[in-house]
């Protein structure tokens, strides 16, 4: 595949970035040419389109020569890599999609560090402690700084490092569990102290800090270490010590050996199994796929029907959160196990919790992928990056239908009009054959898709809308999770998260107090998925949302309307975007209100309210106060609420007298039963309404007393 000069050559990323041929370390060049070749290393082999090259390396500041800069660094970057080539070099390559650098796996050191990771935990496995030990100390040794040099900091970069910064940190607490168990106390200290520092979030660390000042004699300090780990979690992010976390805190006071012999073995023995060594804090379980088997099943038809010849197509579609990564990921793992080759491509690239960016040129993505998947591909004519062409469509067609292949297409509605149009293209084109594709989108009526989506109803697709999950499908997740609950409280954390799978997943992470109730907390995911949300909105739509979520539940548009100062026409389409944002939803019917309505989410509601500052939130219940003065048959109790909490702002709690009968002259009653309530110095008690200020992508900061979001 690669030249024989290519296979000498290693490829550090461990540190600065390197690139080495026997004892000689080469000459890259200045800096962007070592973050051009670390963009092009961390793709393993994938293309990558020039343009998206030039953003890599200078974000949107591009100078006017940027891409002509681009191909002169790569040709001399292919001078150094590859320099005794005949021809075309086979080792940085240029391919229709763009350029690529085509090295083997075992070139560069991060593949070989996580290989080295993954023997350790099989030694470990196997109680073959002396050869982990070895191995894992080696493997530590190829880093020499932070992973990826120069290109740190960049964008494209970011995501890979964070990966290899959390396989590092897995590393060290390995060694800090070998070291403990054989009783090297003092330095299974050092290097646990230097994880808690490293990141002072992560409680596996903090364990096994716990865990070696114990066996050292020092319970105390092993104390203080739980308490000063528990003070930051609540300060940070709002949350207790995992269940875990407090056995190990409760078995040292109480020097329970029992629940220690489980965490801490005895230095004198000789074989360590990795539930011993692993007995840290577990890490999160993933929510299992519940209510999704129907949709599950007639993706498996899908792939049956490719496998005997037939291409089929299917779309999923649902809100973020719902499980469509899910369903791909595990109709992509069926096809695998069924001998189909797997190409993935992303329409966006996720940068927060369910939040995405438009991304690269899928089908620069869809064409390098076939060309490395594909067996027996023939070389291609270079062409221009990102042709969506007739060739292109060749291309494509002939990559699919090589070998049987499923196709998976995320975040459909984030790919660029020319993708709809090549999609759009290949539903007529191709024919029948081997080939599954299955796209996901966030809405079916998206009209940005609206052409390719109406071609493949036309063909006979399968439609698979991922419908909020049901009270007895919560039930059914609740017992997945060995968590018995009743009825009635499947039934509040359903309302509570709307049936959202992702946000059902992320609450029942938290101890069963903090899911509802008056404990119950705003899962750190979930703030941040909404934040995201909330940040995509023009402003007056936060400011609506603000009003709303202060009201209630349930939107009462009229109220909004009059204390926005808008007519309800102009309100209308501010509600269309919360909704369109899922951060709304429109009820048809419920037994609440028949009629229908626009409801808030408990947990989206109260996130918004937690941005609120205390004046910003007395001055929204004022206005809304004061409209309800004015309105005739208000609830004394809803009105009675909003006037406490407007405090100091609070409007005169005497309703204006209503215009007279024509020709009597008598003023017209006051509300039956209002009088005005005794007027708080502290604003009212509603679950997720904390009063701490909060920017919408910002940090949360902690909460005050009464602030149960």
């Amino acid at each position: 595949m690669n030249s024989t000069e290519q296979c000498t050559t290693r490829y550090r990323l461990l540190g600065p970035v390197q690139a080495q041929r026997g004892d000689c370390t080469l000459d890259l060049g200045p800096r962007q040419r070592k973050v051009l070749l670390t963009r092009l290393l961390i793709e393993d082999g994938r293309p990558v389109p020039v343009n998206e090259l030039c953003r890599s390396l200078w974000n949107d500041d591009q100078p006017s020569g940027a891409m002509s800069s681009v191909r002169a660094h790569i040709s001399r970057l292919r001078s150094v890599l590859d320099p005794v080539r005949r021809g075309r070099s086979s080792v940085l390559v240029a391919e229709p999609a763009g350029y690529a650098l085509k090295v083997s796996r075992e070139a560069r050191d991060s593949t070989t560090f996580e290989d080295s990771l993954h023997r350790v935990r099989g030694a470990l496995k196997r109680g073959e402690l002396l050869f982990a030990q070895r191995e894992l100390d080696a493997a530590l040794g190829l880093w020499r700084g932070e992973a990826l040099g120069d290109a740190a900091e960049h964008a494209f970069a970011m995501r890979e490092r964070e990966r290899l910064n959390a396989a590092h940190q897995d590393a060290k607490e390995l060694q800090a569990s070998i070291l403990l168990h054989q009783g090297d106390l003092e330095r299974a200290i050092e290097v646990a102290e230097g994880l808690a520092l490293s990141a002072p979030l992560r409680e596996a660390s903090w364990a096994l800090l716990m865990r070696a000042l114990y066996a050292a004699g020092r319970s105390v300090e092993a104390l203080g270490r739980y308490d000063r780990f528990r003070g930051m979690l609540v300060k940070e992010l709002g949350l207790d010590p995992s269940p875990g976390l407090s056995r190990l805190h409760t078995a040292i006071l109480r020097h329970d050996t029992d629940v220690l012999d489980e965490v801490l073995p005895s230095p004198a023995a000789t074989t360590l199994t990795a539930a011993t060594l692993m007995a840290g804090p577990r890490p999160p379980v993933t929510a299992p796929l519940v209510g999704r088997a129907e949709e599950t099943a007639q993706l498996a038809a899908v792939l049956s029907a490719a496998a005997v010849g037939r291409t089929e197509w299917a779309v999923i579609s649902g809100e973020p959160g719902s499980g469509k990564t899910r369903l791909l990921d595990g109709v992509a793992d069926k096809a695998a196990a069924q001998g189909f080759t797997v190409i993935r491509v992303a329409g966006g690239n996720t940068v927060g919790p369910h939040r995405k960016v438009s991304g690269g040129n899928p089908a620069a993505q869809l064409l390098g992928a076939l060309r490395q998947n594909g067996p027996g591909a023939a070389p291609e004519r270079a062409g221009p990056e990102g042709a969506a062409g007739g060739e292109t469509l060749d291309r494509l067609v002939r990559g699919l239908t090589r070998v049987p292949t499923l196709c998976v297409v995320d975040d459909l509605d984030w790919a660029p009009p020319d993708f709809h149009s090549l999609l759009l293209r290949l539903v007529d084109a191709l024919p029948d054959a081997h080939v599954a594709m299955v796209c996901a989108v966030r809405n079916a009526d998206d009209p940005s898709a609206s052409g390719l989506l109406s071609a493949l109803a036309r063909r006979g697709t399968t439609w698979l809308p991922l419908e909020p999950l049901t009270v007895a499908e919560v039930t059914e997740l609740l017992a997945a999770h060995g968590a018995a609950a009743s009825v009635e409280e499947a039934a509040r954390l359903h309302r509570r998260a709307a049936g959202n799978p992702f946000m059902l997943g992320e609450l029942l992470k938290l101890p069963p107090e903090r899911r509802t109730g008056p404990a119950a907390r705003v899962p750190t995911a979930v703030r941040s998925a909404v934040h995201a949300r909330l940040a995509e909105l023009p402003d007056q739509v936060r400011q609506m949302l603000r009003y709303a979520a202060c009201d209630g539940e349930w939107l009462d548009i009229g109220l909004l309307a009059e204390a926005r100062a808008l007519p309800s026409d102009l309100l209308l389409p501010q509600v269309d975007a919360a909704v369109a944002a899922r951060l709304l939803i429109w009820e048809p019917d419920s037994g609440e209100r028949p009629e229908g309505g626009y409801r808030f989410p408990e947990l989206t509601r109260e996130v918004v309210l937690s941005t609120l500052t205390p004046s910003a939130r007395q001055k929204a219940h004022a206005a809304l106060a004061r409209k309800l003065i004015d309105r005739p048959g208000t609830d004394p109790a809803r009105l009675a609420r909003h006037l406490r909490v407007a405090g100091p702002m609070a409007p005169a709690a005497e309703p204006k007298p209503e215009r007279s009968p024509v020709g009597t002259g008598a003023p017209a009653p006051a509300p039956a039963g209002f009088s005005r309530p005794r007027i708080q110095a502290h604003p009212d008690v509603i679950p997720g309404s904390g009063s701490a200020p909060v920017s919408w992508l910002g940090h949360q900061p902690r909460k005050q007393r009464g602030d149960h979001a």
